[in-house]
């Protein structure tokens, strides 16, 4: 069983990004002070590390170390430098004529594994992630405004033939539904 402090390191690490500090003590089942002194002993096993513990009054997050700044910003600029692939601008269409996806849902257009497109869209800007509304453990990605600009409209609906896929995607969406209630209720 992972001690307090390992069990905070990795809920943060897989969700990517801040997560309240009451949130964090009920995924833990422990007290606000006990989550204190293990976020305290996170952070201290990280000094000298690749990653800090940020902490504001409400949340916390793993974030890159600040001396780890120069070599993330060469990825950065690296990622950014390059076109974005056919891999990333497949799934750019599929958030934009979806309206917002969750990564399995663009997985299962695409038929591959989406995580690296993802991730490129997201460091670029053009897509933001937010909490699915039907299911909390999950991200739905949509369109960032910087995404409507780079593609040179106002809105998602002005895309061409917006109307007639969006309506296409319902439809299947809709055929593959009962589909997935029944997959998940056997798990």
């Amino acid at each position: 069983m992972l001690t307090p402090p390992a069990a905070l390191e990795a809920l943060l690490f897989a969700a990517g990004g801040p997560l309240s500090k009451k949130r964090l003590a009920e995924l833990l089942g422990i007290s606000g002070d006990q989550l204190g002194t293990a976020s305290e002993a996170l952070g201290r096993s990280l000094a000298g590390r690749g990653l800090a513990l940020v902490e504001s009054e409400s949340d916390l997050e793993l974030r890159t170390a600040p001396d780890a700044a120069g070599i993330v910003q060469k990825l950065r600029e690296d990622e950014l430098s390059r076109d974005l692939g056919k891999g990333s601008l497949e799934t750019l269409a599929v958030i934009a004529y979806q309206e917002g996806a969750t990564r399995g849902e663009i997985d299962w257009v695409r038929g591959v594994n989406s995580s690296a497109a993802v991730r490129t869209l997201l460091t670029r800007g053009l897509i933001e992630g937010k909490e699915d509304e039907r299911d909390k453990r999950r991200m739905r990605y949509a369109l960032t405004t910087e995404a409507l600009a780079h593609l040179g409209i106002g809105r998602a609906d002005d895309l061409p033939r917006f109307s007639e896929l969006r309506s296409a995607a319902q439809e299947i969406a809709q055929n593959e539904a009962p589909q997935e209630t029944v997959s998940e209720a056997g798990q």
